[in-house]
């Protein structure tokens, strides 16, 4: 039993002593890391020898921090924007039109860069909402109801009214495609539509359009959006897809078209995306095809993309620019977005009277000559104005979680 107890005792001493060893040897390392790196930062002629010897005797940590700094390079050089001289981008975009003129099956992918001009701001730009997240900045709730279709989505709406876009496939919420007159049927919102809310207890799922964002109560894997299926009284919910989630919505994310389009694609049009999510998404890319016969990719962006190299062009510049570039070679007009016309405001569901007070979001300004009915700013429970919606809270969320573990 003595014996036992000795044991015992000895084992626990040894574990401390073996824990503490780790310690100092991680605090040594730490100690070796700062010397090494504060004599890397000094220019080779203002070295001493003893800091010649230090960097010898630690060889491998000067390799660990070179291929540090190498890859900071690289990510810093991946983040810059860049942006094609003004001759090079006409070139550039004279050989897109020709492609354009004879493409039998044109498919066009949207990211947030297409939204940047209806102040809506982008997500992995210098100024984008995951790269002040990753700086630990805080990004402020937005009310996107004000934003209207930019001159890209107009020109997207023409070219598939000419015949030449067959199909768009968007990362977007912001609704603007559909605001722009785009029909449905050609029309993938991937990660759901900001104005649209549905009952999925109805089968199939009941929609519900509405005059303003819907999102402020939701955010990742929590879609409730407070309001009640008028059919069967169940809760309804958001259509959005936040990271981590599996949208399973028959619309509007429609993975059916955007699956269709790609398989018979024989040219891809990426619009300001960064196609870090796209490129994910196997069946987009008809990567079950030999290489020889995949869709001709054509990429329009100010930063680099993982897809650059596979890319038939890439063209460096903002999205508004390039199309009107395009849309002038192709002599096709652009008609500026009319309110008036904006199908909103006939596929809309009018609030029910017990609803009127359930959201605070302002609702999209109506045409001229017809009634305003934006509600209050509040939320009548607590009196404080309400945060929330799917820009960007779904990533901050996840991420805290992560931090947390």
């Amino acid at each position: 039993m003595e014996v036992d107890t000795v044991a015992g005792v000895s084992s626990r001493a040894e574990r401390k002593a073996l824990d503490k060893a780790k310690i100092v040897q991680r605090e040594n390392e730490r100690n070796v890391f700062k010397v090494v790196t504060r004599i890397m930062k000094k220019a080779e002629e203002d070295r001493t020898e003893e800091e010649t010897r230090t960097l010898l005797r630690n060889q491998d940590t000067v390799d660990e921090l070179c291929k540090r700094h190498v890859r900071s390079s690289v990510l810093k050089r991946k983040q810059e924007e860049v942006c094609d001289e003004s001759e090079e981008l006409r070139s550039k975009v004279a050989q897109l039109a020709e492609t354009v003129r004879q493409a039998q099956h044109l498919v066009v992918y949207t990211g947030a860069g297409i939204s940047t001009a209806a102040s809506i701001p982008d997500y992995r730009g210098p100024n984008g909402v995951w790269t002040q997240l990753q700086k630990g900045q805080a990004v402020c709730s937005s009310d996107l109801g004000k934003a209207e279709p930019t001159f890209t989505h107009m020109c997207i709406k023409m070219l598939h009214k000419e015949n030449l876009v067959k199909h768009v496939v968007s990362q977007n919420c912001d609704g603007l495609h559909l605001r722009s007159g785009l029909p449905r049927h050609a029309l993938s919102e991937l990660h759901g539509n900001m104005f649209i809310e549905v009952c999925t207890s109805c089968t199939p799922a009941r929609e519900y359009v509405r005059m303003f964002d819907v999102t402020e109560r939701t955010s990742l894997h929590r879609h409730g959006t407070g309001r009640r299926c008028s059919h069967c009284a169940a809760e309804l919910r958001d259509t959005i897809v936040h990271f981590g989630e599996r949208g399973t919505l028959e619309q509007p994310l429609n993975w059916r078209g955007a699956s269709e389009a790609a398989e018979r694609a024989d040219v891809i049009l990426c619009l300001g995306s960064s196609l870090k999510v796209l490129k994910k998404y196997a069946c987009l890319w008809s990567m079950n095809r030999p290489a020889k016969r995949r869709p001709k990719l054509f990429i329009v962006n100010l930063q680099w993309t993982p897809k650059d190299d596979l890319a038939t062009l890439k063209i460096n510049g903002k999205c508004d620019d390039v199309m009107n570039l395009l849309m002038k070679d192709l002599d096709i007009p652009i008609p500026l977005y009319n309110k008036a016309e904006d199908p909103i405001f006939d596929q809309a569901t009018p609030l029910r009277l017990e609803e009127e007070h359930s959201h605070t979001r302002s609702l999209i300004a109506p045409p001229a000559g017809q009634e305003d009915c934006s509600p209050d700013t509040q939320d009548p429970a607590t009196g404080k104005p309400l945060q929330g919606g799917w820009f960007g809270r779904g990533y901050s969320k996840g991420r805290k979680k992560k931090k947390a573990i």
